[in-house]
This record gives C-alpha cells, sequence and structure tokens, in this order.
C-alpha cells in the first residue's frame, strides 16, 4: 500500500518560490486546511493545488476574494462550466483594467514630454539672454 503524498510548508514555499508566513496567511483566510501532526502542518496533493491556483491569480492581478469564488466553484464531478465561464470573464474584465491603465500611463508619459520640452524650450530661451 503506498503512502498518500504530503507536503511540509517549507516544501511548498519552496517549491513556489514564498515565505512560510505567506501560506500560513492563506490558511488563516480558509484557503487551505492543512491536517496537524502535533504542531506540523502537512499539506495534501489537493492544498498544494489550491496555493497553486492561489499564486497564478496572483500573478494575473485577481484579488484573494476573486481567487476564492474561482476555487470555491470547482466541482470535480462537473464538466466544470461555469467555474471556466467566470474565469473567463474575470480574464476580460482584468484585461479591460490593465488597457485602462495601459492608456493612463500612454497619457501621463505624454505630458512629462510636453513638460520636459517646456522646461528645455524655457532654459534654451535663459540661455541665449545675455548674463548681467
Amino acid at each position: 500500500m503506498s503512502k498518500k503524498q504530503t507536503y511540509s510548508i517549507g516544501e511548498l514555499a519552496r517549491e513556489f518560490d514564498v515565505t512560510t508566513r505567506t501560506i500560513r496567511f492563506y490558511e488563516d483566510q480558509g484557503l487551505v486546511a492543512p491536517e496537524r501532526r502535533g504542531q506540523t502542518r502537512v499539506y495534501t496533493p489537493a492544498d498544494r493545488v489550491t496555493l497553486k491556483l492561489i499564486l497564478r491569480g496572483k500573478r494575473l492581478g485577481f484579488s484573494l476574494a476573486e481567487s476564492r469564488e474561482l476555487i470555491g466553484m470547482y466541482q470535480p464531478q462537473s464538466d466544470n462550466r461555469s467555474q471556466l465561464l467566470a474565469l473567463q470573464e474575470k480574464i476580460h474584465q482584468r484585461r479591460e483594467q490593465l488597457d485602462q491603465q495601459l492608456r493612463d500611463i500612454q497619457l501621463l508619459q505624454q505630458e512629462l514630454d510636453d513638460a520636459e520640452q517646456r522646461c528645455l524650450e524655457s532654459l534654451n530661451q535663459l540661455e541665449s539672454k545675455p548674463h548681467v
């Protein structure tokens, strides 16, 4: 009989390049629920997948609440259509946010370029005037 695969908090922290404190935070938020063997946390493959999904969501800019919602929609016995549609909508919303941020950054860059150009013109005018 093979022993069920489990992970320590240190193993998961190293694998996902996060601190153990980060993993404990997700535990405090109720997103992962490791078993306890004395003072030791023992994580299951399901906990590992959940942690992976949380961190992927974070990289994509999803809030913890959004990740919790998507993870909570997972139903192993179904085709997960509702979860996939919700994820698709969240991706669409995130892309719209990023597009707006990009437009805002481009506008700000243009304003900085304009201000810099005015400064250069003013400095050139000062340099061309005789010093008294």
